[in-house]
């Protein structure tokens, strides 16, 4: 079971923010392989895939942007039309692509690994096994103290 402080308030939250946090970046880069975008855009492109204005920081995003970029999977250049502020716009590079397809390889069998831990979990349960909620009531206390 999770332990310090707050972890059921992120759960509750739907957060998670610590675990979801690298799936970040193969979502970044779809959406870069659907075209060349700046970062406010990215970060506004990003609740498609299930992250909050609450959750995701802009100063994430940009860091991750950075990151991609050290790392020669997305480059970016300055785009200076227009009446408002230069932008940064990034573009995906070929290995970029290569990387979002490591990086699908990966999720896929994940998925396939938390598709049988979550039906092995429900069969579990159809079975009659949950947790007595005087134990449940337990657990709870010494989690919020």
């Amino acid at each position: 079971m999770p332990r310090g402080r707050g972890w059921r308030r992120r759960c509750r939250a739907g957060a998670w923010v610590q675990r979801i946090g690298r799936f970040m970046e193969p979502c970044l880069l779809l959406l870069l392989h659907r075209g060349d975008s700046h970062g406010y855009d990215l970060l506004e492109r990003l609740k498609e895939f299930g992250f909050a204005e609450e959750t995701v920081d802009s100063s994430v995003v940009y860091r991750s942007l950075r990151d991609l970029e050290s790392r020669a999977l997305v480059t970016s250049t300055w785009d200076t039309e227009g009446g408002g502020p230069a932008r940064r716009v990034y573009q995906l590079t070929p290995e970029g692509d290569q990387y979002l397809a490591w990086w699908i390889g990966g999720l896929r069998e994940t998925r396939s690994v938390l598709d049988r831990f979550l039906q092995a979990y429900e069969e579990h349960m159809e079975l009659g096994n949950h947790v007595p909620d005087e134990r449940m009531a337990e657990v709870d206390h010494r989690i919020s103290s």
